[in-house]
């Protein structure tokens, strides 16, 4: 097995956290009538057992639409003709992901999103279009495609060591702009204490 290549974005480990997503959404469809007590309980059970992130997606793709399932992995392109698209919440973002942006917006939430490697390359193309991405505190966004008359608003809060989202490909008269969360009045003063030596 090829160690330097990265597992498949369904084959990715799933978390306690992941499995509880799953569980949430079961335990509404059983509330609303969706599915039996036999069905909850059998695909409660596969749940808590799955190992991989692909094994929970199969579990609720008949309970919700695609944009409100609890996991998203698809490592399809983001694209967009004319309008908005929008991707958040748990979702894989894979090594290289395709973005087709024609005189319409994209938007990539990544603050609950799973990286599949800590350097993540949008392979753009941006022909008067918008690329909005959020990102959580301490990842990097850096821009190395190709551009003409596009304009670059980066707000992010990267950390030495952090992770890296590079925006590369043709970036032609449109916008690129990355925003870190807002603090809280609390997460500002955390921000300004020193740090205690272990």
């Amino acid at each position: 097995m090829d160690s330097s290549r990265p597992p498949r974005v369904r084959d990715l480990r799933a978390s306690d956290a992941d499995r509880e997503r799953v569980a949430a959404v079961l335990g509404e469809a059983l509330a609303d009538g969706r599915i039996t007590l036999e069905e909850h309980a059998e695909r409660t059970a596969a749940a808590y057992a799955a190992r991989t992130l692909g094994e929970l997606t199969g579990l609720t793709t008949d309970l919700a639409p695609e944009e409100s399932q609890p996991i998203l992995v698809d490592d399809r392109p983001v694209s967009v003709v004319f309008g908005r698209t929008r991707r958040e919440g748990r979702w894989v973002v894979p090594v290289r992901l395709p973005l087709v942006a024609l005189f319409g917006t994209v938007e990539l939430d990544l603050r609950e999103a799973v990286l599949q490697r800590r350097h993540i390359v949008l392979d753009s193309l941006l022909v008067a279009g918008r690329v909005r991405l959020l990102v959580p505190d301490g990842v990097h966004v850096t821009v190395t495609g190709r551009s003409a008359l596009t304009a670059r608003d980066l707000r992010t809060r990267p950390e030495q060591d952090g992770p890296t989202v590079e925006v590369g490909g043709t970036l032609i008269f449109g916008s690129i702009s990355a925003r870190a969360p807002k603090r809280t009045l609390r997460d500002r003063a955390r921000a300004r204490l020193p740090r205690r030596r272990p």
